[in-house]
């Protein structure tokens, strides 16, 4: 489309929006320079992170006052999640103002019940019953959310500006706005499965421009019961080399992957893009990938998941996460990248979110020694990319005690008892892939990852790895009682029965599965017909456009 333009401050992935984009057989010119932006015929605007630093790279670059001019002449325009944000008068997470082109003032969510960042699926209500001005939404559509900030509805301010309401815990906001040429998402379409692409198709290809006298009805939200977040199934790959040097999605048993028999190889259970592929039209919610290897004598710029990252996000359109290797690297000649710009090339490649392991672990050690200084792996990059960005994937392991007096550490009463008949442990924390366990109890290590900014846990445990026996319930109670951000249940998922008990039984907001998803010996569709069917809600599989 001649005049298509995407404006990039400079944060977070916008490869998933040129692709959506193209995908749907579009081309989009990056805005490069402020006069680009008045070149537009139609512009998108995408972001991610904080507002501040997003408002402070609009004027920093010039950007802003021709954003402005841009929107009074006319034009089409949407804004997606702080793309959208910035649109308001302003946000309590800063005290520069916003472009002022709508009204009202972006708010943190409350913690009462419920965790943040806001992070999933949920449902929208739509406000304006209209032929041609919805952009394909329609009553209870299904999109990607992920953020702590959010205007909150109000009647009187946004009565016709808003176009849809969603509702988490008992908080009604702004899910989407539609005012003459303006159209903004809180929620990310590009990241939304065949819905979203829909929506992008619908601004694309339409007018652009709808006044409220196209308008039929205009209607009020209306306060649920319970809110409509839907819990996430996640399917993770493990990525590492083989012996040929060919990149793999492997599995083992207790952490060893390779096979008994034959020739010892790493065992392989497919190539990564096309499994994630796979996924998601089986109707995968997220896909992590979690790179065993590190390639830790590779320079950065020829990292192999950096590829694997640009071709998955070509045909996959629900949130990429990508773990190991997050931390400072340096290249055979030298060259020190710190684990900031680490994150920042996994997201230019397609990435939503870094998941950081070890790194956590010491970053978790020195702030109890020393406090907060800024300089960890999970504060720089939750600075820029936003808390949401950051995942912090733990590998703990049992240590038995016979009493809660024998250690210092937080303790549970385990359903699976020691050798000698202990009824107690506390969950030890481990680095370099749980081949060294550190002084650092589970709960500690997320208090502190939640102090220092990151935005969701991935809650592993090395004792339920490959045994398809079921989570760790009572791991996974202590961790969500600890916290308030979202938690993702891992290891030890072997059939359906496993992910309702961990949902009832822990309310985390994800589960995550691997080997059996690989082997096809319980289907991502078989686990969401099992949960629908005792009420837990998940999204429906939406088939492809």
């Amino acid at each position: 489309m001649p005049g298509l333009y995407m404006l990039d401050y400079g944060a977070g992935n916008v490869r998933s929006l040129i692709n959506a984009v193209n995908h749907l057989g579009y081309d989009i010119q990056y805005v490069k320079e402020p006069q680009d932006i008045l070149k537009a015929d139609r512009l998108i605007f995408p972001g991610v992170g904080a507002f501040g630093h997003a408002m402070e790279a609009l004027h920093q670059k010039g950007y802003a006052e021709p954003l402005k001019e841009y929107i009074a002449s006319g034009r089409p325009f949407m804004g997606i999640c702080v793309g959208m944000q910035t649109l308001f008068e302003g946000s309590e997470e800063s005290d520069i103002p916003g472009l002022g082109v709508l009204p009202g003032i972006v708010k943190k969510f409350s913690t009462d019940n419920k965790a943040v960042p806001h992070m999933g699926w949920n449902a929208t209500q739509l406000l304006k019953e209209t032929d041609v001005a919805n952009y394909s939404i329609e009553q209870g559509s299904v999109y990607y959310f992920v953020h702590s900030f959010a205007v909150p509805y109000d009647a009187t301010k946004h009565h016709g500006i808003a176009l849809t309401t969603t509702q988490y815990g008992d908080e009604i906001f702004v899910s989407s706005a539609q005012h003459n040429n303006v159209f903004a998402t809180q929620f990310h379409p590009e990241k939304s499965g065949y819905m979203g692409l829909c929506l992008l198709k619908a601004f694309l290809s339409g007018p652009g421009v709808y006044t409220n006298d196209q308008v039929n009805r205009i209607v009020e939200p209306t306060l649920l019961p319970k809110h409509a977040l839907t819990k996430r199934i996640i399917a993770c790959l493990d990525v590492r080399a083989n012996d040929r040097g060919d990149l793999v999605v492997t599995k083992g048993d207790q952490y060893d992957v390779r096979e008994k028999d034959g020739d010892n190889d790493v065992r392989n259970l497919g190539k990564p893009v096309d499994l994630a592929k796979r996924y998601f039209e089986e109707g995968a919610d997220e896909v992590t990938f979690l790179n065993i290897t590190s390639f830790r004598n590779c320079p950065l710029v020829d990292m192999p998941m950096l590829e694997v990252l640009q071709r998955t996000s070509e045909t996959v359109f629900v949130p990429l996460t990508i773990g190991g290797g997050i931390r400072d690297v340096v290249d055979p000649d030298g060259t020190v990248h710190p684990a900031f710009e680490v994150a920042g090339e996994y997201f230019r490649s397609g990435a939503d979110k870094v998941s950081i392991g070890s790194d956590a672990v010491y970053a978790a050690e020195k702030y109890y020694a020393q406090g907060k200084d800024g300089s960890s792996a999970i504060e720089t990059i939750a600075r820029a990319y936003g808390a949401q960005a950051v995942v912090i994937s733990v590998d703990p392991r049992r240590v038995y005690v016979k009493d809660p007096s024998e250690t210092t550490h937080h303790t549970v009463k385990t359903s699976v008892p020691g050798p000698n008949g202990e009824q107690f442990c506390w969950y030890q924390c481990t680095v370099k892939g749980g081949r060294e366990g550190r002084d650092l109890d589970v709960r500690q290590l997320v208090i502190a990852c939640e102090a220092l900014g990151a935005g969701e846990i991935l809650l592993n445990c090395m004792d339920r790895d490959g045994t398809n026996s079921g989570y760790e319930l009572e791991l996974i109670k202590a961790v969500k009682a600890a916290v308030n951000i979202p938690v993702i249940a891992s290891s030890g998922a072997g059939n359906v029965g496993h992910f309702q008990e961990v949902f009832e039984n822990t309310n985390v907001e994800a589960a995550l599965a691997a080997g059996i998803f690989h082997r096809q010996e319980v289907p991502i569709e078989a686990v969401k017909k099992h949960l629908k069917s005792v009420d837990i809600p998940v999204r429906e599989h939406v088939p492809a456009l």
